[in-house]
C-alpha cells in the first residue's frame, strides 16, 4: 500500500528516462565499455571529452511536461561508473572531468520547477571498480569497501538534492541482497528520503515492479520501462528505428488498462541535445494525451473483456474505452452492470447515441473509419462505481466453468 506522499505514482503513468552519460560520446550504446572490451584507462580518459554545451535542463522538463509526462529518471551512475553529480567517492564525475559541473543538481532544480516529479537511476554494478568483478569470494578483493562506497554515493545522492520522490536502483547481479547490504541501503535511503519510492533492482521487492523492455501488469504498483528506438537506452548512432506516435500511445493505453506507469526512454547526444526524431515523437504524444489524458492519469484497471475492440481503463465512475480496432458505424460492449448515464468522445465531448439492453450497450451512429487511427477513446459516465456481470469478471482458462456450461448452453 503506498502512502499519501507516493500516491503520485499511481496516478502519473508517463515517465521520462533518460539515459545519459559519457558513452555518448561513442555513439554506440551505454554499455560500449564492456560490450567492446574497451581499454579502462582510455575509456576513463576520453571523460574529460565530455563537454555537454548543448544540455539545456529546462528545456527538457518543458519538453517532458509538454508530452503529458509527469516525472522522470535520469541516470545518476549507470555501469560503467561515471557519475554525473558531485561525489566524494569517486573522481570519476561530471565535476572532476569534462564538464565540471553537477549534472544531477541542474536537472533536479529545472524538473522541479517545471512541477515535475524527480527520480533518480543509480547502478549498483560498476565496471570500473575491480571488487565488482572479484565480487566477495575472491580474498583479493576489498568488496566490503566496494559496498560501502555504493551506499555512500546513495546517500550523497539523497542528501544532497532537497526532495527525491524516486530512487530507481539497477545492476545488483550476479550478487544477493545480502551481499549489497540492500536491507541497510533501503533503509538508508527511506531515513534521507522520507516519501521516496524505490524500485525492484536492489535484490529486495521495493515500492514497485520494473518489467523492462515489455508491458507486463503486476499485482503490485508497476512501471513498464521501454526503449524509444529499436535497441539501446543510451545514444547509438545507429539505432535509427524510432517507434511511432501510434506505437507509444497504444503503450499508454496498455499501461492504463493494467494500472501500470510507462517510463520512456531516451538517449540523448554526448553535447546534450535531444534526438530531433524524439522531439517529434514526443510532440504528437503529447498532442493525444492534452485531448485523452483524463483516460490514463489515475486510471485503474480495466473490469471486463474487451479486446476486439481494444483496451479499456476505469476512472472513478468514468469506464474509457480505448478503440484501438474500430468495428464501424455500429459497436457492442456486454458485461456491463450499471446503467449508462452518457457517452461521448473524449476527444472533443461530442456526445454519442446509445442504448441498452440488460448487459448489452450498443452505440450507434459512429463514423465509419476510426476518429482517431492512433486511440479513439470513448467515455462512459456510468451510475455508481463500475461493476461487471460475474461472466465478465473471468477469463476462459481461469474462470469458473459452469458458468460458460450456462453461456454455452443459452441458460
Amino acid at each position: 500500500m503506498l502512502s499519501e506522499l507516493q500516491r503520485w505514482f499511481a496516478e502519473a503513468r508517463f515517465g521520462l528516462f533518460v539515459h545519459w552519460g559519457m558513452y555518448a560520446l561513442y555513439g554506440r550504446g551505454e554499455q560500449v565499455l564492456f560490450r567492446e572490451h574497451l581499454d579502462l584507462e582510455a575509456y576513463r580518459a576520453r571523460a574529460h571529452a565530455f563537454r555537454p554545451h548543448a544540455f539545456d535542463p529546462e528545456g527538457w522538463a518543458s519538453m517532458a511536461r509538454d508530452a503529458g509526462m509527469r516525472y522522470a529518471v535520469l541516470t545518476a551512475k549507470h555501469h560503467d561508473g561515471y557519475c554525473l553529480f558531485e561525489t566524494a567517492e569517486s573522481a570519476f564525475s561530471s565535476i572532476e572531468t569534462g564538464p565540471g559541473r553537477d549534472l544531477v543538481a541542474e536537472y533536479v532544480r529545472a524538473f522541479r520547477r517545471a512541477g515535475l516529479r524527480v527520480g533518480l537511476y543509480y547502478s549498483l554494478a560498476d565496471w570500473m571498480q575491480p571488487a565488482y568483478w572479484r565480487g566477495p569470494g575472491d580474498p583479493a578483493a576489498d568488496f566490503d569497501a566496494y559496498v560501502a562506497y555504493t551506499h555512500a554515493q546513495v546517500r550523497e545522492l539523497c542528501s544532497n538534492y532537497g526532495q527525491i520522490d524516486l530512487l530507481w536502483f539497477d545492476g545488483p547481479w550476479p550478487y544477493d541482497a545480502e551481499q549489497w547490504r540492500a536491507k541497510e541501503l533501503l533503509e538508508t535511503a527511506r531515513h534521507l528520503q522520507p516519501g521516496i519510492l524505490i524500485n525492484d533492482r536492489s535484490g529486495l521487492p521495493g515500492d514497485f515492479d520494473t518489467p523492462e523492455r515489455e508491458i507486463r501488469a503486476s499485482q503490485r504498483p508497476w512501471e513498464a520501462c521501454m526503449v524509444s528506438t529499436e535497441r539501446w537506452w543510451g545514444y547509438h548512432a545507429g539505432d535509427r528505428r524510432w517507434r511511432t506516435p501510434t506505437e507509444v500511445i497504444r503503450m499508454l493505453a496498455q499501461v492504463a488498462e493494467g494500472g501500470g506507469n510507462l517510463l520512456l526512454n531516451v538517449g540523448p547526444h554526448a553535447d546534450g541535445r535531444m534526438p530531433a526524431r524524439f522531439l517529434e515523437l514526443l510532440r504528437d504524444v503529447g498532442q493525444w494525451m492534452a485531448r485523452n489524458g483524463q483516460a490514463i492519469y489515475a486510471s485503474e484497471r480495466g473490469i471486463l473483456e474487451c479486446s476486439t475492440l481494444g483496451r479499456m481503463s476505469v476512472v472513478g465512475s468514468t469506464v474509457y474505452l480505448h478503440l484501438l480496432y474500430w468495428q464501424g458505424e455500429t459497436l457492442t460492449l456486454r458485461g456491463l452492470e450499471n446503467r449508462v448515464l452518457r457517452a461521448s468522445y473524449l476527444a472533443d465531448g461530442w456526445g454519442i447515441d446509445f442504448r441498452q439492453e440488460g448487459e448489452t450497450l450498443t452505440l450507434r451512429g459512429l463514423p465509419r473509419y476510426a476518429p482517431d487511427d492512433a486511440d479513439t477513446v470513448i467515455a462512459l459516465q456510468l451510475e455508481g462505481t463500475p461493476r461487471v456481470t460475474p461472466w465478465a469478471r473471468e477469463r476462459l482458462w481461469q474462470g469458473d466453468a459452469r458458468r460458460m456450461i450456462d453461456w454455452a448452453e443459452g441458460k
